[in-house]
């Protein structure tokens, strides 16, 4: 297998699953599948919802890249179904621990990034319909909320120095 094909693909579909996501968020979560996506914009009780369905969505498809591309010693294939994998890997740790805290492993992180993407998933989730929502991404957070996080922490700097 070409090694250095297998970790330019995984890290170049990597890349490509912020825009995937991002395109698969605005125009199938919070469109045709929004009965899926819909309870993840509304309290609900339990650990679960019907909106983790959607890993099934992604991490069917990357199993089935490393299997078939392992088995057939394909280096492109596998680096595709990685590619996918460390994303939903980095997706996890993102939305599920870091923005909703479903483990309580970063809940007090001050970091300008960490509280960026909070920022603007916030703002994703301030709306309880399926449109005229904002900020689909998940890694890439638009210069706005990057803003308003650097204008909060300007504003509060006096605050922490006391």
């Amino acid at each position: 297998m070409n090694w250095l094909l297998l970790i330019i693909v995984t890290f170049v579909t990597f890349l490509l699953m912020e825009g995937i996501t991002w395109a698969t968020h605005r125009f199938v979560m919070h469109g045709f599948l929004w009965y899926l996506h819909e309870d993840h914009h509304k309290p609900s009780p339990g650990a679960f919802e019907k909106n983790d369905a959607f890993f099934l969505i992604f991490a069917i498809p990357s199993w089935l890249c490393i299997m078939y591309g392992l088995q057939d010693k394909s280096a492109w294939l596998s680096g595709i179904g990685f590619g996918i994998a460390l994303y939903g890997l980095a997706y996890f740790l993102v939305h599920d621990v870091i923005i909703h805290q479903r483990f309580k492993w970063f809940t007090r992180s001050n970091n300008t990034y960490v509280r960026t993407i909070r920022w603007a998933h916030k703002m994703h989730h301030k709306q309880m319909e399926k449109e005229k929502s904002e900020s689909f991404g998940m890694l890439y957070v638009a210069k706005k909320y990057w803003n308003k996080v650097k204008a909060d922490k300007l504003r509060n700097a006096p605050k922490l120095a006391q």
